[in-house]
């Protein structure tokens, strides 16, 4: 218990210094690593206490971003980070709001500040999204270049397709390396490992519980994986059309807060961070209750994520 208190004294310190960095503007590049947890909701439709599911792993100043749920751009500069500083865009499955603002992004960071190249990475179609992308958005790109100057972004944007494990980048700030997950009928889905220089940061992206995750989180620093909470499930599909599908959907390709605890205990990994929601908007949910259903099968820490918060 005391390790909880802890950890939520220092979760609201960091939501303190967040809030603080947004009203400020930029920040300035920070040597180390942070982790910056964008948008913390799951599910496509979009909702009134968290965004869509997004993460920011920034490196000595450089910034690696994590799915691109909608509204990321925005995101990113509510978090005081320039767009500009973005180097690597990682996708972990192609559902809408892992993607949604992925062209996006890339979009409008090269309308802000954006002049360099970006590598993006993600499984297949991710080359035909890039190019449909530029496709159409090909009027505002081109009257932007003449009217005001800015340089082609079509050579900017360099995508990647992935479709087994194994390591994906290396550079001389952090070492990236992806697991297959199970998140049907999607597939490939990915889970990303970031090792650099002081700190090792696991996203689990979607995905049932998995042994391959296990193994890449082995005794990792910090695991980000998605939780559902089964007591409030119901009351969440009585509010769709299609429960009976979406039921099945949620239970064979999500993980619950009993399986999310034993996976932090199985990786032995050190701080269990809590995102993707199910549910993530309504019925709401206290932290306590996420907390509670976790507590019991992981004995580290554990955050209850929130969108901007710092860790």
């Amino acid at each position: 218990m005391l390790l909880d208190r802890r950890r939520l004294l220092s979760q609201g310190a960091a939501l303190g210094a967040a809030a603080l960095t947004a009203g400020s503007g930029p920040v300035q590049a920070a040597t180390g690593t942070r982790l910056i947890l964008l948008g913390t909701g799951g599910g496509p439709t979009p909702k009134k206490n968290r965004s869509a599911p997004a993460q920011a792993i920034v490196v000595d100043g450089v910034t690696y971003v994590i799915d691109c749920g909608d509204g990321v751009a925005r995101q990113i500069v509510a978090a005081g980070l320039k767009l500009g500083s973005i180097r690597n865009v990682f996708i972990t499955h192609h559902h809408s709001d892992h993607n949604a603002d992925y062209g996006n992004l890339l979009l409008l960071a090269w309308a802000a500040d954006l002049d360099h190249r970006v590598d993006a990475y993600g499984p297949p179609p991710l080359a035909a999204m890039t190019r449909q992308v530029l496709e159409l958005n090909s009027f505002d790109i081109k009257t932007r270049i003449a009217d005001e100057g800015r340089p082609p972004l079509r050579p900017l944007i360099h995508p990647h397709e992935i479709t087994r494990p194994g390591l994906v980048l290396q550079d001389n700030r952090v070492r990236v390396t992806a697991a297959l997950v199970r998140h049907p009928p999607v597939a490939p889905a990915f889970a990303y490992r970031f090792d650099t220089a002081d700190r090792s940061i696991v996203i689990s992206g979607d995905t049932a519980p998995s042994e391959a995750l296990v193994t890449l989180a082995r005794g990792a620093d910090v695991l980000v994986h998605e939780v559902m909470y089964l007591p409030a499930l119901e009351q969440l599909l009585a509010s769709e059309p299609n429960a009976v599908r979406l039921k099945d959907h949620l239970l064979a390709s999500h993980t619950t807060t009993e399986q999310v605890g034993r996976i932090a205990t199985q990786a032995g990994v050190k701080t269990l961070v809590l995102s993707h929601f199910v549910p993530g908007g309504y019925p709401f949910l206290d932290d306590s209750v996420w907390l509670d259903a976790v507590r019991p099968h992981f004995s580290g820490e554990i955050i209850i994520g929130r969108d901007l918060l710092e860790i």
